[in-house]
């Protein structure tokens, strides 16, 4: 007999671009007028929904014959009570790993790749014809979990926030950000255009882009590409975090020397707002679910003490 279990499988989705259009226009027909008068290609849009709907048909049907299936968009995962024996399945792309798992605790996660000759599906080893599979063993403990670390910066008045990629601390449009960065004994004063904490698996995707426009800089201003360790990766389950100022501006009131680091182990990053407002604390870009970051607030920002869970 197949192997079925009481647990709560919570299938976590996320709307197409067919679905943001139709959300915005109404209707397929006045969505397909939009991107066609643009010289769009309105079939790609068709094809990706068809392919998604497909593949959250077949996901489903696989998992109601081991438990209790139920849907969950993207837009409510921020604010989602999980319990603690749930199992969680993600139909991706890979950024939706990213945002579910940063409101787990202790929960795995189960991706599935929808899509694979679309989406590479870093953090979405299985597809809809094995996903049935992957959560029997897994359920049966058959299965092994992979451990990602994750960030968390908290407000010195008691908010918090998780990260599974990095953060980013700044202001919340085109202006300069004003605080002071503390990291042991080294403390600065800066304007800037914000800050991006990277956790491992984040140091794929934003941070490595910092670290290629450094090395593509430094090539046009020296004659020669920098030689660097790890091309600014560093493993998932790392006990460490790297940050990175953008565009710091040194002035009679502003320093630009403390603007790359490590935050390992216990360490904290301590940064102090000197914005009056528009300061803002978000993570792995969901800019919805933020802190507020104005003068007199304090984040400290450090390795997480829980870890995300992904089963491979």
């Amino acid at each position: 007999m197949a192997e079925t279990t009481d647990r709560r499988l919570v299938v976590v989705v996320r709307p197409t671009r067919l679905d943001e259009l139709v959300a915005r226009f109404n209707t397929i027909g006045q969505a397909r007028f939009y991107v066609e008068s643009l010289g769009g290609d309105f079939s790609d849009y068709l094809a990706e929904h068809e392919r998604y709907g497909d593949a959250l048909r077949r996901t489903e049907e696989a998992l109601r014959e081991i438990g209790r299936v139920h849907r969950l968009q993207r837009a409510h995962v921020f604010n989602y009570l999980f319990g603690p024996t749930d199992i969680v399945v993600v139909l991706g792309q890979d950024g939706l790993v990213a945002n579910t798992l940063k409101y787990l605790d202790g929960q795995a996660i189960v991706g599935v790749n929808p899509d694979p000759v679309r989406w590479d599906g870093v953090l979405l080893p299985f597809t809809p014809a094995d996903v049935g599979a992957a959560v029997r063993d897994h359920v049966g403990a058959r299965r092994p979990v992979r451990e990602i670390s994750m960030a968390r910066a908290s407000l010195n008045d008691g908010q918090e926030l998780f990260a599974v990629n990095d953060f980013f601390v700044g202001p919340r449009s085109h202006v300069s950000a004003r605080y002071v960065l503390a990291l042991g004994d080294r403390e600065e004063r800066q304007s800037s255009s914000g800050i991006i904490v990277s956790t491992g698996l984040g140091s794929t995707g934003w941070m490595r882009s910092v670290y290629a426009g450094w090395a593509g800089m430094s090539s046009a201003l020296l004659g020669e590409k920098p030689a660097t360790e790890d091309d600014g990766r560093f493993a998932w389950d790392a006990r460490e975090l790297r940050f990175c100022v953008r565009e710091p501006f040194p002035s009679r009131s502003s320093r630009a020397e403390l603007v790359f680091g490590r935050i390992a182990g216990d360490e904290q990053l301590r940064i102090t707002s000197l914005m009056p407002e528009n300061g803002i604390i978000f993570s792995d870009g969901i800019e919805a679910d933020r802190l507020a970051f104005n003068s007199g607030a304090i984040a400290t920002i450090g390795v997480a003490g829980r870890r995300g869970l992904i089963v491979v």
